[in-house]
């Protein structure tokens, strides 16, 4: 029972976003773009669930199949505009990332609002001003990335890292630099919308690990 309000607080919260992003903001880029950064707030909820299992298997995993459903890959056609703009499963492989940091670190809430910041904050701010102001491209492994988007990456994760450290520790630690520069860096290797999986997970085990 100690479980049901973050849950309910997590659905509605993700319900608001979707409500907004599908019926309020009218470009389709901008839309997918601020479902994708602002649903990295729900790291301010996770201290709240006392269950590995409802935060996993409840919280985060039937997002999974919301999103999936709402993918052009769905065999059910749910008309979405925030889930097609963009890389078709970028937001299955958010959820999914989300519920294997969910599981794996559910004894380090703050692990996991890491990984979750360096996807939703650090990843969203590197597409959406990559997309937008990125004039120096470079690519690497097949993906075309920017030097302007790696910047807002870097800067964004830095900001989220700290709000994070601020908000499970009381202060933000020397780690964040070098924890930003390498999920930076991971987010610009990365290739074809799989650093939703890469960025956040891999992100939050080194931190972990420095930690």
């Amino acid at each position: 029972m100690s479980d049901l309000l973050p849950l309910i607080s997590v659905y509605g919260y993700v319900a608001a976003l979707l409500l907004i992003s599908e019926k309020t903001l009218k470009n389709e880029v901008v839309s997918r773009k601020f479902l994708h950064i602002m649903v990295g707030n729900i790291a301010f909820i996770l201290p709240f669930f006392e269950s590995r299992f409802v935060m996993a298997f409840l919280a985060a995993f039937p997002f999974v199949v919301l999103t999936f459903l709402m993918s052009p890959h769905s065999p059910v056609k749910l008309s979405s505009r925030t889930s097609v703009a963009g890389h078709g499963l970028g937001l299955v492989y958010y959820s999914i990332a989300w519920t294997v940091l969910a599981y794996a670190f559910f004894d380090r809430p703050d692990v996991i609002a890491v990984g979750i910041m360096a996807m939703s904050y650090g990843d969203g701010l590197a597409s959406l001003i990559g997309g937008r102001y990125g004039k120096r491209k470079f690519r690497i492994l097949g993906d075309e990335k920017s030097l302007e988007g790696s910047v807002a990456m870097f800067l964004g994760c830095v900001a989220s890292f700290s709000v994070v450290s601020l908000y499970y520790h009381g202060s933000a630690g020397p780690l964040l630099l070098p924890l930003a520069a390498f999920a930076t860096v991971v987010e610009a290797v990365t290739p074809k919308g799989l650093d939703n999986l890469s960025v956040s997970i891999l992100t939050a085990i080194l931190y972990f690990w420095m930690a």
